[in-house]
């Protein structure tokens, strides 16, 4: 197979890897590189031309290791569509230092390539510099702390300023500046809190809140990291995306919290990995397109691989059983020690059917009864109990499910309640929080919002993609709605056809009016209107009348232009990116 030039060759990405990854479980660094040929559109064969300049960077990342004394250091590689993800591990102390020592290896590869390998000389000189590199970042006394920590089996938390070792309550944080000997350190008083880590395309917030509020019910001190901040008991600490590992070390070393919720978004995990390197639960609510092209996420097979990242650090998953592609990639990737609980909505399902005849666990709407089986167990004589049905809910009880149209939060129900079973949390706190969550706009606030102005339905929600509008939009249907407006926008970073996929969802539906909103704060780099106009010609050759679109500037002012046209008995379906606040204070004015 011919090289390409490395003219075509390009590095978009290097970055640290700090805890468990898609690669592996280790701390290291990575790479993307990227084939562009000249030209040419990318065709599986040409995107096999990689492998030659992968193999070129094998050679030369093993040398420049030797060179620098990592002998015991490993590598590893990902292709994707049109490039290759390449790591090498590393001491977790040295990780800024490993991605120069890998972006050195790259281009030594492509000098490669092009019959120019560095000499032995070049090497010797290069490890020198890199060495001086991995000596000035040294920490010998984060080293002894963390191998101290992992000895006892409790969790450490690490980053540029601050080092951890336990959590929640159980936690003790040092400047890494300034870091104790394991033997100053008062290890009686080091323990660590229940975590479960929530990930998926949609559903993470809502389960993440749901299930934070049942461990409140449980009388536990719960704190959560989400996509809308960092919350401690009640109190929101911190507002923001905090779905990254930022969010989740600022839980993890909060000593009030007595169990840790930590909503795992995509990004954060490809860019750094997981923050913990265990946890007693990790929850999977489904998978589908969104964000896909980036950090060499090409497909939904892919996408599904990483949220089941989980399976490194989790005890027990639970996972969406009505998820096809979920469901496919557990069987290929969850090892037969990590036990998986299964949820879902279709209790008739191939996988849910066969955790019923082997007898594992499971929860599953049945009618209008949210279940629980319970595997069987042995009693203290040690004979085997058969599997229990129990009941956790009546579907009716519950205000997050809008009196059964918002039909898909009764799977994020179903995953928060198996995740607090597993956390040991128990059914009457489960039906305690199921049938209050979502009762108060405080509850959940972002996530299917419900106002009434004048007669008119105004849900307000925070969905971004195909899979999330669908189930939005199906929601509003099951509410019988005079007329439906629908106000959709889209960020620019994704691409054209996944902005088509989005009017293609909205069209199968068939709003009666559809609000174009301009996102100015999330163009990514478009032309203004270009996302809108994308948006309305996909809508128009799908057969919406042209009458039917209008196009505004804003968040606020879509909120208006739909108010201005709907009537008692409408539905309109907002879906808010920015400027939240200012939506729910102009309907809270309305309302008044």
């Amino acid at each position: 197979m011919d090289a390409p030039p490395s003219s075509e060759l390009e590095q978009v990405d290097s970055r640290r890897l700090t805890g468990p990854n898609l690669l592996w479980s280790r701390p290291g660094a990575v790479l993307d590189v990227r084939l562009f040929p000249e030209g040419q559109p990318l065709t599986p064969g040409s995107a096999r031309r990689i492998e030659p300049a992968v193999a070129a960077w094998r050679v030369e990342a093993r040398r420049i290791l030797d060179a620098v004394g990592w002998h015991n250091e490993e590598l590893a590689w990902r292709q994707f569509p049109d490039g290759a993800s390449l790591a090498l591990s590393a001491p977790v102390d040295v990780l800024y230092a490993a991605t120069e020592v890998n972006e050195w290896a790259w281009r030594a590869a492509l000098r490669r390539q092009n019959a120019d390998a560095p000499s032995l000389g070049e090497v010797g000189a290069a490890a020198a510099e890199l060495r001086r590199t991995i000596d000035a970042e040294r920490k010998p006394a984060l080293l002894r702390l963390r191998a101290a920590t992992l000895r006892r089996d409790l969790r450490f938390t690490s980053d540029d300023d601050l080092v951890s070792v336990g959590s929640g309550a159980g936690s003790r944080t040092f400047p890494t500046s300034d870091l104790p000997e394991p033997g100053d350190v008062p290890w009686h008083e080091v323990h660590d809190v229940p975590v479960a880590l929530v990930t998926g395309t949609n559903g993470k917030t809502t389960t993440v809140r749901l299930l934070a509020a049942i461990a409140r019910a449980a009388g536990l001190a719960a704190g959560f990291s989400s996509t809308e901040g960092v919350q401690i008991g009640e109190e929101l600490v911190e507002r923001g995306d905090y779905s990254g590992p930022g969010g989740a070390r600022k839980v993890l070393r909060d000593r009030r919290v007595e169990l840790a919720v930590l909503e795992t978004a995509r990004g954060g995990m490809l860019r750094r990995g997981l923050v913990t390197d265990r946890a007693e639960v990790g929850v999977v609510t489904n998978v589908a397109a969104d964000h896909l092209g980036e950090l060499g996420i090409a497909d939904v097979t892919a996408l599904a691989e990483v949220k089941l990242m989980l399976r490194r650090v989790a005890r027990v998953l639970v996972l969406g059983a009505d998820d096809d592609a979920l469901v496919a990639a557990a069987g290929r990737l969850v090892p037969p020690e990590v036990p998986v609980v299964w949820f879902g909505l279709e209790p008739d399902r191939g996988v849910v059917h066969g955790a019923r005849c082997r007898g594992d666990a499971a929860l599953l709407l049945e009618g209008n009864e949210l279940v629980r089986y319970r595997g069987p167990a042995l009693d203290s004589d040690g004979r085997r109990v058969p599997w229990g049905r129990v009941v956790l809910a009546r579907s009716e009880e519950l205000p997050l499910a809008l009196g059964g149209a918002a039909r898909h939060n009764f799977a994020n129900a179903l995953a928060a309640a198996a995740a607090a079973a597993q956390l040991g949390l128990d059914d009457t706190a489960i039906h305690a929080a199921l049938a209050s969550f979502g009762s108060d706009p405080r509850h959940n606030p972002g996530r299917l919002d419900r106002h009434d102005v004048g007669g008119v339905t105004v849900l307000v929600d925070f969905a971004h993609n195909p899979h999330g509008l669908d189930a939005l939009l199906a929601t509003a249907r099951a509410l019988s709605p005079r007329r439906l407006l629908l106000v959709l926008g889209q960020a620019g970073d994704r691409d054209d056809e996944a902005i088509r996929d989005l009017a293609r969802t909205a069209s199968r539906y068939t709003p009666d009016r559809f609000v174009l909103k301009a996102l100015r704060d999330y163009q990514r780099g478009r032309a203004d209107g270009e996302v809108e106009s994308i948006l309305e010609q996909e809508l128009l050759r799908l057969g919406a009348p042209p009458d039917s679109i209008v196009r505004v500037a804003g968040e606020v002012e879509a909120l208006r232009s739909a108010l201005a046209w709907a009537e008692p008995g409408d539905v309109v379906l907002q879906l808010v990116h920015s400027h939240r606040e200012q939506v729910l204070e102009q309907l809270r004015l309305w309302q008044s």
